[in-house]
């Protein structure tokens, strides 16, 4: 696969205004990207501007905690759709994964999954919030719930991808999930790697420098 199509082009800081929205999907469309990555309220506006191209939408579900109910995710899930999303990046309940509320945390993804109808489903699960073995039984769940990708990180919180976790999710998805490192990835060098491990798709806010192989200042 051609290196700027495992891109997920993102911006999602409150701070965005329209005109950095729109230079985010000119970027994607000149460099190739698999999609965008924005917040609920540029969807409408980027599918708009990306819509003679292959550029996919993406936008983010209960972010960045991952706390507001199932209903919440589900309702917000249709409305992106509806508005033009093509993938949506839900954040995983933390705390009933951490709670051993297996069952919570699948019923969750679920009602994003079905919300979803069809759509690519990614979970967040802000791998630096858990152990090794709590990364493992939530790539379980979101395999049990039928989750398109797991994905490591909102970018939000303590720290992003590493070749480690990234690892780890991938032997245990087993190949029934695809993955999706984001944050962390500061080099060429580093997006290298991550493919290698088994990444499918890498979340980053400086898919540019990554193509043109210019190291990364930014923390997404």
């Amino acid at each position: 696969m051609k290196k700027s199509k495992y891109i997920d082009h993102t911006l999602l800081k409150p701070q965005s205004t329209k005109s950095q929205i729109e230079k985010l999907c000119q970027e994607a469309m000149e460099y190739d990207f698999a999609s965008v990555c924005v917040n609920p309220c540029w969807v409408k506006y980027c599918a708009s501007l990306l819509k003679d191209s292959d550029v996919m939408v993406c936008t983010v579900i209960g972010f960045p905690l991952g706390a507001t109910t199932s209903q919440t995710k589900a309702f917000e899930t249709r409305q992106a759709i509806e508005n033009g999303a093509d993938e949506v990046d839900m954040v995983m309940n933390i705390g009933a994964l951490k709670d051993k509320n297996y069952d919570l945390v699948i019923e969750d993804i679920q009602a994003v999954v079905e919300a979803a109808n069809g759509k690519c489903v990614k979970v967040i699960l802000e791998t630096c919030l858990l152990d090794d073995e709590e990364i493992v039984k939530a790539c379980d769940c979101c395999v049990k719930a039928k989750a398109t990708f797991v994905k490591t990180s909102t970018g939000f919180s303590t720290a992003g991808a590493n070749p480690h976790v990234v690892d780890i999710m991938v032997k245990a998805v087993d190949g029934k999930c695809l993955v999706k490192a984001a944050g962390g990835v500061k080099t060429p060098e580093d997006m290298d790697e991550m493919i290698k491990i088994g990444a499918n798709r890498i979340g980053t806010s400086s898919g540019v420098q990554l193509i043109l192989k210019e190291d990364v200042k930014s923390s997404y």
